[in-house]
């Protein structure tokens, strides 16, 4: 797996984020990701650039925010990777650094194994996949999401931007998650309802055992059966309303991907659908809580305004 994973991690420095000689580069990863970390930073610095890593403690959910000296070291960088266990992606300081020009990748969960295989997808055929479907979801006002299980669920998606999460973060600013493998869009707060069943995977829960059945009404997830589902709402719930937000709708674009319970991974499957609950304003939404958990489903159909993209699994565009 070492030639798989240097070249993966140079297809990260190189042709994602193109690093330059003499740029700032910021790794940020936690103490079990250290080894990811030290290899990035070690090709970045191949690549003639000034390179850091810091290695921070590992925070309670995905969205809390970075200690403040490395907030302060990011928005001071020119590229920031984050190879952590809990997402920095949905945080002030990730914001505020991509505010300031910042060029930043965020690997949250990411593994050796994960990274080998992902980064080392067809990233023309998958760049081509993700622009076609940020174009339909930006065809239309309302998608609905329905699956074998029982899922009908409907989405506003009027005067919202989709994103196609294709691993190119070359421009001042570019914000992106990797490994790469999906577009995806914030729906309107408070248009979500109906139902959501889950049959692959939940952030901060794994693997579903048996599907999961969400009820969305006016935006928000109100319940949610068995165990798992327990586990999502509590883990949603303790950060209060804005916390149970429907914060996103994605649409897996990378044949490398399969289902691990590992949500950075399950939810670049291609052909699957996912959507997330809590904070949605780093991705065009107006929502900003520090958490963000992703469910998701894996033969889905879905229609924007009545026309599918996906069936059952089978992406269309």
């Amino acid at each position: 797996m070492t030639q798989e994973l240097d070249r993966a991690v140079r297809t990260v420095l190189r042709d994602c984020l193109q690093v330059e000689p003499a740029e700032e580069v910021l790794v940020i990863c936690n103490p079990v990701t250290e080894d990811i970390g030290a290899l990035m930073r070690i090709e970045a610095e191949g690549d003639g650039a000034y390179a850091t890593l810091a290695v921070i403690s590992e925070l309670d959910s995905n969205g809390a925010e970075p200690p403040t000296p490395v907030a302060a070291a990011m928005i001071a960088s020119h590229v920031v990777l984050a190879p952590t266990i809990q997402s920095l992606s949905h945080t002030y300081a990730r914001r505020a650094a991509n505010q300031a020009g910042v060029r930043i990748a965020t690997l949250p969960g990411v593994t050796e194994d994960m990274l080998a295989r992902l980064m080392n997808a067809d990233m023309r055929a998958l760049r081509r996949r993700g622009a076609a479907v940020a174009a339909a979801l930006r065809s239309g006002d309302e998608a609905r999401i329905t699956c074998k299980h029982g899922s009908d669920l409907r989405l506003g998606l009027k005067d919202r931007i989709p994103i196609a999460d294709a691993g190119v973060l070359n421009a001042p600013g570019a914000f992106g998650n990797l490994p790469c493998g999906e577009a995806f869009v914030s729906p309107a707060e408070g248009t979500g309802e109906g139902t959501l069943v889950v049959d692959g995977s939940i952030a901060g829960v794994g693997k579903v055992e048996t599907p999961v059945e969400l009820t969305v009404r006016d935006g928000h997830l109100t319940d949610a059966t068995g165990p798992e589902g327990e586990t999502l709402l509590e883990l949603l719930t303790r950060h209060g309303e804005d916390g149970t937000n429907v914060a996103e709708l994605g649409i897996g674009t990378n044949e490398e991907a399969t289902l691990t319970g590992n949500i950075l991974e399950d939810e670049k499957i291609l052909g699957t659908a996912h959507v997330a609950f809590g904070a949605s304003a780093a991705i065009g939404g107006g929502v900003q809580v520090p958490v963000h958990l992703d469910c998701v489903i894996l033969e889905p159909t879905v229609e924007i305004d009545g026309k599918e993209i996906v069936r059952g699994g089978e992406l269309l565009v």
